[in-house]
């Protein structure tokens, strides 16, 4: 096993120089997922990376149409059936690069400067597909896969993956894997390799209170009509008591408590309060005082208004009682949380504190269920082993505070877990101008992956 994992990263080495212009040729395809006019593009990169894995002697190889951008799957399972097989993931699509004056180089034309690589999917996540794929290259090309391995590159990640979950469920079976690895979701730092291994779930709603049926004069009715700003004001105060914990009947219920052991490895992390103060500007940090800012975003579940309209906004004065308010709200879900259950208890605090005189409804506008992986399933020993013997320290294991859909739905739909690990870096500009990826980690990158491959156990 040793020979042909040498073998392999010595393979890697020697070729690093091609797996980069390659990249810079992947990096050339325009393929915004989001912009119709882009569409032959997005098309396009679908076919380059369907050409990547035939190169590769993957089998099955298609182009799958999803009722949208299509997703691209392969395969190969020369191990053997008591063989692991391994589903990889990743998109071909990327961001819109507006606006364009701010970008030092050509968006499209990959341009080394100093350890970087600047373009657009550079970090999110060209590269990271690509850091796969040369890691697959490096072992077949000088042995023979250890495991068997499945693909799904899909091209509509950047604007929400719409058709993934039908194509996930339609596809369960064709799907099916021990574990999946999903590079896409980054390192703390250049010398921090990092593991995800939950992923945080949402309630997403819009709360509306109406008053009187038109905008009054506020000299004539203040303070004989209650206003709905006020009413909405006061109902939103009421969500969260002086301690920051919500007050939403049964809300906290079902929360899976956290280990010590994981609140040990969550402590470890190096993002510290003061590292929360610089990313945000703020004077002071906020919220449950029994949790550290890295758990109040991470193993917590959170409310949140997203967003607040009422009454006259333009410049200038005017003195109205408004007849509507809106808020947006937003409630970041734990496991074992349920979105239905949420909306179920948002509901019930709000018929139990709405004041009678106003009206009020409740829309219910997006949600999105909670993953976690155990931290000793087979995948992620296999993986932090793998960037343990590159970068010489045991990774850093963390719970992301955000929603990643395809990782939802692979677990609810196929029933395949996923790690999440990849190499871009907090300072590269995903989904902004001068997007970058620091080569030194990506190839630090590949050799991890092709370690995490021979070290899945059987």
């Amino acid at each position: 096993m040793t020979d042909v994992r040498e073998a392999a990263l010595e393979y890697a080495h020697q070729n690093n120089e091609r797996f980069l212009n390659e990249l810079k040729e992947f990096l050339a395809i325009p393929s915004i997922s989001t912009s119709p006019e882009y569409k032959p593009d997005v098309q396009r990169a679908a076919e380059w990376v369907a050409e990547q894995l035939r190169s590769l002697d993957m089998e099955n190889v298609q182009i799958m149409p999803t009722g949208g951008h299509p997703a691209v799957y392969g395969e190969q399972f020369k191990a053997g059936k008591d063989a692991p097989t391994v589903l990889i993931y990743g998109h071909y699509d990327i961001q819109p690069v507006d606006p364009l004056e701010l970008w030092t180089s050509d968006p499209f034309k990959a341009e080394v400067r100093g350890e970087n690589l600047y373009a657009r999917g550079s970090s999110d996540m060209k590269g990271q597909v690509i850091a796969s794929l040369k890691a697959v290259e490096s072992i077949v090309r000088t042995s023979e896969l250890p495991v068997n391995i499945k693909w799904l590159i899909e091209g509509e990640e950047e604007i929400g993956s719409e058709h993934l979950g039908e194509f996930i469920k339609k596809n369960a079976k064709m799907l099916k894997a021990d574990f999946c690895i999903n590079p896409d979701a980054g390192m703390i730092s250049a010398n921090a390799p990092t593991i995800t291994y939950g992923l945080r779930g949402l309630a997403y709603f819009e709360l509306r209170v109406h008053g009187p049926n038109k905008d009054l004069h506020s000299g004539l009715f203040g303070g004989t009509v209650h206003n709905p700003a006020q009413a909405l004001a006061e109902l939103i105060a009421g969500m969260h008591d002086k301690k920051g914990r919500i007050t939403l009947p049964g809300f906290y219920d079902k929360v899976r408590k956290a280990s010590k052991a994981e609140r040990a490895d969550i402590a470890r992390l190096p993002t510290t309060p003061k590292h929360f103060l610089k990313q945000t500007g703020v004077r002071a940090l906020w919220g449950e005082p029994d949790y550290s800012p890295e758990e109040r975003v991470s193993i917590r579940p959170t409310l949140e208004v997203n967003g607040l309209l009422s009454g006259f906004t333009g410049e200038g004065s005017k003195t109205v009682l408004p007849a509507w308010a809106m808020a947006k709200i937003s409630c970041r879900l734990v496991p074992d949380q349920d979105p239905n259950e949420i909306y179920k208890s948002m509901m019930q605090y709000l018929k139990k504190n709405a004041p009678k005189s106003i009206k009020w409804e409740l829309k219910n506008l997006h949600d999105a269920g909670t993953a976690i992986t155990s931290r000793d399933s087979v995948g992620v020993r296999a993986m932090a082993k793998g960037l343990e013997q590159v970068w010489g320290k045991r990774p850093f294991f963390k719970r992301e505070g955000g929603s990643i859909g395809v990782v939802v739905q692979l677990q609810k739909y196929a029933g395949v877990e996923s790690v999440l690990t990849g190499f871009g870096l907090p300072e590269d500009n995903a989904h902004s101008p001068n997007e970058k990826l620091h080569l030194p980690t990506w190839n630090k990158g590949i050799d991890a992956f092709i370690n995490m491959f021979y070290n899945v156990e059987k």
